[in-house]
């Protein structure tokens, strides 16, 4: 049997502070083990070793080494207590955000306070008041996801109409539906502004060592980006043209990029989110008539949401442009293939864009005259009290 004397306590204790987790815990069991009877008090008393790591080394020589959890100490989450908690949040938050009107920074600014996405969380079957997380939580959450309930002056929309709730319920309303249904797909689309290629640097800030002109001369080419973002996958496609963005440029970026889509995911509906600009307005005849003849050609059903005036920071696809102004920020976009090296080179949400440069040139302006437009606005069925804003394009135009 082990003599406990002062040299044996002295080494046993060196030899245990210095071994960590099994280890450790096993060699306190065979020393127990070595002490024969009355071991495990006299390794208390003597050695102060807690009884209950003893009793973990002998069982972990029986039954081999247990694995150490310390993370699961403590209080749990509470999204381990409600399963569908950040994904509720999320749902909630998700439509009221939008990003920095100026690109500053890639946050999403939320409408709603803590106390509000609260009060929508309780509207829910499955919460209530005595086990939903307090405010408190629910705005950890809330920026945990991403998501910053503060009240910024330069985020505040310039003016409200008459019509900007009502906009936004239905535009929420196509959006719910379209997620939640298999058969339907959300794309979210905006043009970026007309990019100068050129010896100076975007933002005024360059960290490369050349040197850039403090203003936009000697201008070489200018790109004009446009962007199609799949918010359910965080998918992006990135079209650049030397021209403009026109309604012709649009579809037939739409057209190239469908196939793809709907072979993917076998959809045969589309919802389409966009700002009511020039060239995708519900009133530029010609984009009409380009989505009348697309939904037709390819058997797919067209629903158009737009956001309401004033509030295109609400469009996902801007968050994209938020995390490429950023990426960009402080670099000399001075030839065209530079500029898309860029682009390829950025990720969204841990995913890069698909990227193209159109060769096309695109007229501007392009009309339709109103006796042409009334074969196509048969296939357009728009909301009463809100025509210019919410629309669904049927296919079985024949031409």
């Amino acid at each position: 049997m082990l003599e406990l004397t002062n040299n044996i306590i002295n080494w046993l204790q060196n030899t245990a502070d210095e071994l960590t987790g099994t280890v450790r815990r096993v060699f306190m069991a065979e020393t127990v083990q070595q002490l024969g009877q009355g071991g495990a008090s006299a390794a208390e008393i003597k050695l102060g070793w807690n009884r209950g790591t003893i009793r973990k080394g002998q069982k972990e020589l029986e039954t081999g080494a247990i694995k150490d959890n310390f993370s699961a100490r403590g209080r749990k989450k509470s999204e381990e207590h409600f399963p569908d908690l950040l994904e509720d949040i999320k749902n909630i938050a998700e439509p009221e955000s939008q990003t920095d009107p100026s690109f500053n920074s890639c946050r999403l600014y939320t409408r709603l306070t803590a106390k509000e996405v609260r009060k929508c969380l309780l509207k829910m079957d499955h919460y209530d008041e005595k086990n939903l997380p307090c405010t408190k939580t629910i705005n950890t959450k809330l920026n945990d996801l991403g998501y910053h309930p503060k009240k910024v002056q330069k985020t505040k929309p310039h003016k409200k109409t008459e019509k900007t709730d009502a906009i936004f319920d239905q535009v929420h309303k196509a959006n719910a539906a379209a997620d939640n249904n298999p058969k339907e797909i959300r794309i979210s689309i905006d043009a970026k502004a007309r990019m100068n290629m050129g010896n100076f640097s975007r933002g005024g800030r360059n960290r490369v060592l050349t040197k850039a002109e403090d203003h936009d001369l000697g201008v070489t080419e200018k790109l004009t980006p446009f962007g199609f973002y799949l918010p359910e996958y965080d998918e992006t496609f990135l079209f650049f043209t030397r021209g403009y963005a026109s309604s012709d440029f649009i579809v037939d970026c739409l057209e190239e990029i469908w196939p793809e889509i709907q072979a993917r995911y076998g959809v045969n509906v589309i919802t389409l989110n966009a700002d009511n600009g020039t060239e995708n307005s519900s009133s530029r005849t010609q984009f009409i008539k380009r989505l009348v003849e697309f939904a037709s050609n390819s058997n797919t059903t067209i629903n158009l949401a737009y956001y309401p005036p004033y509030h295109s920071k609400y469009n996902p696809v801007e968050r994209v442009w938020g995390v490429y102004e950023n990426h960009i920020s402080g670099d000399i976009m001075d030839t065209v293939e530079t500029t898309l090296k860029f682009a390829e080179s950025m990720t969204y949400n841990g995913k890069p864009p698909v990227v193209k440069l159109i060769e096309k040139t695109y007229k501007k302006g392009v009309k339709v005259t109103k006796k042409a437009m009334e074969k196509y606005n048969e296939f357009v069925d728009r909301i009463p009290s809100l025509e210019k804003w919410s629309m669904t394009i049927s296919p079985g135009y024949s031409g």
